[in-house]
């Protein structure tokens, strides 16, 4: 008899080919008061990346540092933000 199953941890992570690059959502929390932010942290090609906001609203992410960038052309925070809409 065998048995096959996913543990939570894995099945939580999703990835995707993005413009050349794989981006994996490896922990994701939104916000309930701003439902349109999401505390997100990320992996680029296998390199986890620290923890940031992003404002699916505004086009924006925060930064760690309290720095705010707004999105770019291929910037990982469009494809979050697909993955999440309402």
């Amino acid at each position: 008899m065998t048995f096959s199953f996913a543990f939570p941890a894995n099945a939580a992570i999703t990835c995707r080919d993005y413009n050349g690059h794989e981006i994996c959502v490896l922990d994701i929390k939104r916000s309930a008061k701003r439902y349109w932010n999401y505390r997100t942290t990320i992996s680029i090609d296998g390199k986890k990346q620290p923890e940031e906001i992003y404002n699916c609203r505004g086009e924006f992410k925060i930064q760690n540092n309290g720095k705010i960038v707004p999105f770019g052309e291929d910037d990982p925070g469009n494809l979050v933000c697909q993955f999440y809409k309402k």
